[in-house]
């Protein structure tokens, strides 16, 4: 997922995204550990994609702070 899609989202979509992937993160941590995992770059890519709409959501209430202060 690209930073340009999620910053098209609701901040509620990202929300529930952050947490599917946070789901997936678990699972893939949990295969990981039983030597059950095929590609183990997943790991690293979900947790970037977390970053990245965690990301969003804090630019999103900064600028509300912006705004509400100006």
């Amino acid at each position: 997922m690209k930073v340009k899609e999620i910053r098209e989202m609701s901040t509620e979509e990202i929300k529930a995204k952050v947490a599917e992937l946070k789901e997936e993160l678990f699972n893939l941590r949990f295969q990981l550990a039983v030597n059950n995992l095929e590609n183990t770059a997943r790991i690293r890519e979900v947790r970037r994609a977390i970053a990245q709409c965690k990301t969003v959501i804090r630019e999103r209430e900064l600028k509300a702070q912006g705004e509400v202060k100006a």
